[in-house]
């Protein structure tokens, strides 16, 4: 009986993705910061998160994948999503990333959810994104075209959600001048990357 010859190729698995969570209060403009970051940065992928919140006037169509609660609760059921966490009545969740091969994660998501990040992926970098002041805050959610009274709930839940990120949180960076705050966390990512 001939013995065949069986070789066994050991082919490397591509590594597993980094995770970099953009987090921060409504109005410190994570949404800015992270379109800039995916523009400028061809192996940064940007996952969308689901939300069943209305779409804001002006606010574009892929912004989120706007869904009702029932779409929402099945995929919850599901198991399709890497977080998701109710906030001023409404939900909002990440669905289980899926990058192209060779590419990192960027989430820009709410606080709660950020904390199931790191529980679930301890390696995350974690960036907090905070506002200058709360007067600044104010005046971008004003911008954005929130009414007056979310725009002061918003403004409360902010402060409590920077003290609780503060407690998980890689790295802090002020949202002062926009290109100032890209260039830092563009830093912060690429000397996560070399680690």
């Amino acid at each position: 009986m001939d013995h065949i010859n069986v070789k066994h190729w050991n082919k490397q698995l591509p590594p597993e993705p980094k995770i970099f969570v953009l987090v921060g209060p409504g109005g410190v403009g994570k949404g800015t910061v992270a379109s800039r970051l995916i523009a400028a940065d061809p192996t940064l992928w940007l996952s969308r998160s689901w939300t069943t919140r209305p779409q804001r006037t002006g606010e574009d169509a892929d912004a989120y994948v706007f869904v009702n609660r029932e779409q929402f609760s099945a995929h919850v059921d599901a198991g399709g999503f890497f977080e998701w966490a109710e906030f001023l009545g409404n939900c909002y969740g990440t669905p289980l990333p899926s990058p192209p091969e060779g590419h990192d994660v960027l989430l820009e998501i709410e606080v709660d959810g950020a904390r199931q990040v790191v529980q679930k992926r301890a390696d995350a970098c974690v960036i907090l994104l905070v506002p200058p002041s709360i007067e600044v805050q104010t005046s971008r959610l004003r911008a954005r075209g929130d009414h007056e009274d979310h725009v002061a709930v918003r403004v409360a839940e902010g402060q409590s959600e920077i003290s609780l990120a503060r407690e998980f949180a890689t790295v802090e960076v002020v949202n002062d001048e926009l290109d100032t705050a890209v260039a830092q966390v563009a830093g912060i990512i690429d000397q996560h990357r070399r680690t």
